[in-house]
């Protein structure tokens, strides 16, 4: 897949594969430039693939094999996914000799909120919280 995704064009070179009980649900590639979105990494996309594929918001029992060590986007998603296991080829080096370097996001993740380089103002808390509190007085919801 990250292979395919270089030589079409449709992306930076990396893929990634879900599979379940040994069969493979979905398998996907970076599909950042060709669809202008930034979120479109491998590992989001197969597990969106995946989630879709198995009717399931988690990914309990399956695997995802990627081509790179993933991202902190997407070890956000993998988690939030729970899958059972990651495997994956390249390092987050490899990425980086290559100008796919996300050092600076795992820095800035342990700068305080005021003192990260993105302005990140708090704003409308008291109605915000409205809401927090409806979703946990509620008794129906879906936990995830």
């Amino acid at each position: 897949m990250s292979r395919h995704s270089i030589q079409s064009g449709l992306g930076g070179p990396f893929g990634a594969v879900v599979v379940k009980d040994g069969e493979i649900v979905a398998k996907a590639h970076n599909q950042v430039t060709s669809t202008n979105d930034p979120t479109a990494h491998a590992e989001v996309v197969a597990i969106r693939e995946a989630c879709k594929a198995l009717n399931t918001f988690q990914l309990t029992g399956c695997e995802i094999y990627t081509s790179c060590e993933p991202c902190p986007m997407c070890m956000g998603a993998i988690y939030w996914a729970r899958p059972d296991r990651v495997y994956y080829a390249n390092t987050k080096v490899d990425a980086a000799k290559i100008g796919f370097d996300d050092q600076f996001i795992y820095e800035e993740l342990e700068v305080p909120i005021a003192d990260r380089k993105l302005s990140m103002t708090q704003m409308m808390q008291k109605e915000a919280l409205e809401v927090f509190q409806e979703w946990d007085e509620k008794t129906d919801k879906v936990e995830y």
